[in-house]
């Protein structure tokens, strides 16, 4: 299979009204999208990603109009999130309509729904005919793609076609909030903190462990994630790894240990979450064996950074 690169959004979404496989640009990360009434371009996402069948897809709408297509009931405070952060790095976890075919969901009859602010997914997904579900495009268990050559590298000869955009903006996933429940829960923590969160709806809180051990209602909370290839160690700032072994790199806030090959010092959580998984890739690209990480503090952002960097880790 050829894989077009593309800077059309219209062109993009008439191959994937054809059944076909595309990757489109997020505000997050890159997302390999199929429409959810193919059931051969569904079964080609997870081919091409090597994705296991038991992990959910999440559904992108273009407009949150469109929720009613995908979801059979929205409760107040999912209405209330979806007036505040749609469009958006938000995805919400709801009751599924009968048009969500049971493969996107994994067997499940709830949904994974987002709509994004990106320019160009925007127009990309008003295009296409059908929601579309999409994981972010790479390779399953590897750092998120966050500019069009790292899906290409990824994904090329796997999938029809790339929308080629501009480097995410943001750079982790999106935050995920179950609203199936008695109450919300954040399942997965993003650009949408748990703060801003927790101001719409005070009683919104992190899924403890009970929740995370069932089965999940979305993509990241089963199977290792965000890993390079080198080993990931993580530490508190003001730590220092005790020896620097050779060929090690190092990504943070404070000041690199002495001794590292390769360093990205980020002035922000911004740039951090922005920086890291193509710093990841950097690393794989020049041979580094172990990537030390500096855990940001436990607030805003940090915690949507602490996350990847643990799982990058196997700390989950």
């Amino acid at each position: 299979m050829e894989t077009l690169i593309t800077s059309s959004p219209l062109e993009a979404a008439a191959i994937l009204n054809e059944g076909k496989t595309v990757a489109f640009p997020t505000e997050t990360v890159y997302g390999l999208g199929a429409a959810i009434d193919s059931p051969e371009a569904l079964a080609e996402v997870f081919r091409a990603k090597g994705r296991p069948g038991d992990n959910p897809l999440i559904v992108h709408i273009g407009t949150p109009e469109e929720l009613p297509r995908v979801a059979s009931k929205l409760s107040p405070e999912a209405g209330l999130l979806v007036t505040r952060f749609f469009p958006g790095p938000l995805t919400l976890v709801l009751p599924k309509s009968s048009e969500v075919p049971y493969a996107v969901t994994a067997g499940l009859d709830t949904v994974g729904v987002r709509c994004p602010a990106h320019p160009a997914a925007h127009e990309f997904l008003k295009c296409c005919h059908s929601p579309v579900a999409a994981p972010s495009a790479n390779r399953s268990g590897r750092p998120s793609a966050t500019s069009w050559e790292a899906v290409h590298n990824d994904l090329d000869g796997k999938i029809a076609a790339i929308l080629r955009g501009n480097t995410s903006r943001i750079g982790l996933e999106s935050t995920i909030v179950d609203c199936t429940g008695p109450r919300p829960l954040m399942l997965r923590a993003g650009a949408v903190t748990l703060e801003e969160l927790q101001a719409i709806i005070p009683s919104i809180t992190p899924a403890g462990e009970t929740q995370k051990n069932e089965a999940p209602k979305s993509p990241g909370l089963k199977y290792p994630h965000y890993a390079p290839r080198a080993r990931v160690v993580t530490h508190e700032r003001g730590e220092s790894p005790a020896a620097i072994p050779s060929a090690s790199a190092w990504i943070g806030l404070g000041t690199p240990p002495v001794g590292i090959a390769l360093a990205k010092l980020c002035t922000t959580h911004e740039e951090y979450a922005r920086e890291l998984f193509s710093f990841f890739r950097h690393c794989d690209r020049e041979a580094i064996q172990t990537i030390y990480c500096e855990l940001p503090p436990e607030k805003g952002l940090g915690w949507a950074i602490r996350d990847r960097l643990n799982r990058a880790a196997g700390n989950h």
